[in-house]
């Protein structure tokens, strides 16, 4: 999973953004690092980050005031935030989690701990990820369902409106060729053809009639499975703001 995974690092502590940046590096994530709110501000429109870790306590900026920033910027709001603060209080934490933190840790920390709620975030920013694409994906096929049915209906349409035209042909024919005047110029061969490409053209009809029917029994299978999948995994449902 850290393949190819790109984090922020914003510390106005050199020793802080180095430590990040080499253990970080190792383990195959892509770093980029910022000294204050500002300066990560420019690198997230640049670099956009997989996550991002904040220091609150910074100068020209704090995390706070870049956390609020970047949260209510629909561009960036959903990008993970991990808040490090020497700040234990738990009002601290909780003005943190208010702005839109995704995780709080306290300084000293843990470098193991900290990874660990990296990797958790990633995975959660990723199922969060499929989880809209597959929701995406049903919008769209429910709403080209719609759109077959729509036009099966009006194919439907066209095809009562031939088998019409097919029912008024056969009295017509019928009286064209059982006419002295024709029958004396009609071979009997052209009336074999007549009847054999009019009731091929009925076959047609019905073999249409059925291939519509199998679509639209096809259409209502697929229909129903979409809503038990909505059913079945009502927490996976995932609402835009």
């Amino acid at each position: 999973m850290n393949s190819h995974k790109k984090i922020l690092i914003v510390d106005d502590e050199e020793i802080s953004l180095e430590f990040f940046e080499v253990m970080l590096t190792k383990l195959g994530f892509i770093v980029e690092k910022a000294t204050n709110g500002v300066e990560a501000l420019e690198k997230v429109r640049g670099f956009y980050p997989d996550l991002i870790i904040l220091d609150n306590i910074m100068p020209r900026m704090s995390g706070w005031e870049c956390t609020k920033i970047l949260k209510a910027d629909p561009q960036f709001r959903e990008i993970p935030i991990i808040m490090l603060s020497a700040l234990d209080a738990v009002k601290d934490k909780v003005e943190g989690f208010e702005l839109g933190v995704d995780d709080y840790i306290t300084k000293p920390f843990n470098f193991s701990e900290v990874l660990v709620r990296i990797r958790a975030l990633l995975r959660n920013r990723e199922l969060v990820s499929h989880i809209r694409l597959r929701e995406s994906c049903l919008s769209f096929a429910e709403a080209l369902s719609a759109d077959i049915r729509t036009n099966l209906t009006d194919f439907i349409r066209s095809i009562d409106a031939l088998d019409h035209a097919i029912a008024q042909i056969v009295p017509w024919g019928e009286r064209v060729f059982s006419s002295q005047k024709h029958k004396d110029l009609v071979e009997t061969s052209e009336q074999d053809t007549f009847s054999h490409q009019l009731q091929q053209v009925r076959d047609k009809s019905q073999g249409m009639r059925k291939q519509v029917a199998e679509l639209d029994a096809c259409i209502e299978k697929t229909i129903f499975a979409w809503e038990n999948i909505k059913k079945n995994s009502p927490g996976l449902m995932v609402q835009e703001e």
